[in-house]
């Protein structure tokens, strides 16, 4: 039998429907008569028949047809929501006083009612990704010591579910002995048996334990803002299972338990995005987190939509968790929103990195540079990694013996002897970047894996210890010096786009559009990259291109070219420009770029680099290659 949520004046009401061939209409009548039946005043109403209403599904926020039949509109134990909202109608409805208008609403609106303020009436950012939602088949097995920032980011995109490792469940089971023996024995240990903070030198009578875990949760519930989007929420409940998994917390592994089956419906409680501490680690949203896993406040899911917790977490067969002595402290101690979100940081900027390089030597290929500043024996001299790897990916793609370049031939015997810093220094500066994305990625990785508890649980010695461990310097700095080095990419790519862009110093029309003057071309572009992304540059690479034509550049570069023409064409005049942008901006995201010139860089790593010489392979191609399995037709002649 189907049974749904239906959302009344701020209260929920499960309505159960015998009969598959009733309407919409009569699942909102049924809701107001049970809202009506439940009140002592009617809630205002003479009766059910004198209500006006609207029906709209609580994901999504779309309106319902109240002919419909259920069967047809909704899923079994969808939420709904029934009442008015101005936005609800049309803008012709809204502006009409006509009695038309008011004879149409007459099925519908429940007449002066608005939305209870609590209820969350928009979706948080990123949930059109979860409107194709599909509840994934296979685990990845924590064990509070070996997740990545790739696991990490993939858990948060919904691929994985996750279980825990029997070695996990047994630290688990023993720390878990060390509280029961402390509360057993009414030792007084703080934040167990006494209050927090300034409290505690307060003894908490036994009876009073539970309560106190629950109050804890419930006062530090102090965040602000919009809710965090559902990939970031994923993480963030992710990383805080696998810290709990590493058997240092105290919690219960029934308790763990029931955090992974909430991770597993995707069930998402609402987290604000601001109100982390930092200095003692991330106790408020942390709280948010734990406040939805014990069935109070908002959650969200993908089958319901935004709800009351406690009401989505029953539409997914689960029960709120039950807090135990120290359990509410094990949820809300630790570094996992600015680890979460420094993890997806890591990721995006060796993304960008990677497709940096590919960008820049696109950009050279253009200007007709050359690649005498990228000879293995000027960087074997100055031999820091990222450097020598950045100057390894030019040659990689621009070396015309490998692959024949028509632009190159045009200009083999120039006058030019080198070309201008922003061309010849992209493996110094680019090469930093790189560094310091992999500095703040071991950093990152240390923390996904680290006890950030406090008191810290120790089975082996039977006791619990005090610490500092929940403080979010190490993550907080490294990601600083993580944003100094992705600046300088985007501060070195508006150079090359300002040579780009300049007759005088790239040969090709002004702005890169014909008819200057009539036509603006890339000029405010331009200045839009100065403050913001890469894949201005990469248009204006490919826009440059055009100018050189019947000239063919590189066969990964070309790759690189008509990939961007698969999805914005060339500039012959002005034309709308924000559309061009993201489009190579979703590029860059979804790193397309890389996936089309990887295989030849890799092909060329094989070919140009001795046995006899160990070479490392960088975090910022081998090993993405790998995952990706990116192949290189047969047929094609490289």
């Amino acid at each position: 039998m189907p049974r749904y949520t239906v959302h009344v004046r701020g209260e929920w009401l499960a309505v159960p429907c015998l009969d598959a061939q009733l309407t919409v209409g009569w699942l909102g009548r049924e809701a107001v008569r049970r809202y009506i039946k439940n009140k002592p005043d009617n809630g205002g109403f003479a009766s059910v028949g004198d209500v006006r209403f609207l029906v709209r599904r609580c994901k999504g926020l779309g309106l319902l047809d109240n002919e419909d039949l259920l069967e047809v509109a909704l899923e079994d134990n969808e939420f709904v929501e029934v009442g008015t909202s101005p936005d609800w109608r049309p803008v012709a409805e809204r502006s009409s006083d006509s009695k038309q208008n008011k004879a149409r609403d007459g099925d519908g609106v429940i007449e002066g009612d608005t939305m209870s303020p609590d209820f969350i009436l928009s979706q948080p950012e990123g949930v059109y990704l979860y409107s194709k939602y599909r509840e994934p088949e296979k685990y990845i097995a924590l064990d509070g010591d070996s997740l990545t920032t790739e696991d990490l980011v993939s858990l948060g995109k919904g691929h994985y579910k996750i279980k825990l490792t029997p070695t996990a469940e047994k630290k688990v089971q023993k720390s878990r002995e060390v509280i029961d023996s402390i509360v057993k024995e009414k030792t007084v240990v703080y934040g167990i048996t006494t209050g927090f903070g300034k409290f505690a030198r307060t003894v908490i009578p036994t009876s009073k334990l539970e309560e106190l875990q629950f109050n804890l949760v419930r006062s530090h519930s102090s965040g602000v803002g919009k809710p965090l989007i559902p990939e970031r929420c994923r993480m963030l409940l992710a990383l805080r299972i696998n810290v709990l998994a590493k058997g240092y917390s105290g919690i219960s592994l029934e308790t763990l338990k029931q955090v992974i089956k909430v991770f597993n419906a995707s069930c998402l409680p609402y987290i604000p995005e601001k109100g982390t501490v930092g200095a003692s680690g991330d106790l408020a949203p942390l709280s948010h987190l734990a406040l939805g896993l014990i069935g109070e406040g908002k959650m969200w899911s993908p089958k319901s939509g935004w709800a009351d917790a406690k009401y989505v977490l029953e539409a997914h067969g689960l029960k709120p968790v039950v807090l135990k002595p120290k359990e509410g402290l094990a949820l809300i101690n630790g570094t996992q929103m600015i680890t979460s979100l420094g993890c997806e940081a890591v990721e995006r900027a060796s993304a960008i990195a990677r497709q940096a390089d590919i960008v820049a030597a696109l950009t050279l290929e253009v200007l007709k540079g050359t690649t005498k500043a990228f000879d293995t024996d000027i960087h074997a001299v100055r031999p820091h990694r990222g450097q020598i790897e950045v100057a390894f990916r030019f040659r990689s793609l621009l070396d015309s013996d490998h692959h024949p370049s028509e632009i190159a031939e045009s200009h083999r015997f120039c006058d030019r002897v080198q070309d201008a810093y922003t061309l010849r220094c992209c493996p110094q500066v680019h090469g930093v970047v790189n560094d310091t994305i992999a500095f703040v990625k071991n950093i990152i990785t240390t923390e996904l894996n680290s006890a950030t508890d406090n008191p810290m649980v120790f089975a082996s010695r039977g006791e619990t210890v005090s610490g500092g461990n929940f403080h979010g310097e190490y993550p907080a700095k490294a990601l600083d010096y993580l944003a100094i080095g992705v600046h300088e990419l985007a501060a070195i790519s508006e150079r090359r786009i300002e040579r780009l862009c300049n007759p005088s110093l790239s040969e090709l029309p002004a702005f890169l559009v014909a008819e200057g003057g009539l036509n603006s071309g890339f000029m405010i572009a331009h200045c839009t990259a100065a403050a913001l992304v890469l894949a201005i540059e990469l248009l204006a690479a490919c826009q440059g291109i055009e100018f050189l034509r019947p000239l063919k550049t590189t066969t990964p570069l070309e790759k690189v070219y008509d990939l961007v023409r698969s999805v914005v064409r060339p500039w012959i005049k002005d034309r709308f420009m924000a559309p061009d942008i993201e489009a190579a901006h979703r590029l860059l995201v979804e790193q397309k770029v890389w996936e089309v010139a990887a295989p030849y860089i890799e092909k060329y790593r094989i070919e140009h680099i001795p046995e006899s010489r160990p070479v490392s392979p960088t975090a910022f191609s081998l090993e993405f290659l790998q995952r990706k399995s990116t192949k290189i037709p047969e047929s094609e002649d490289l």
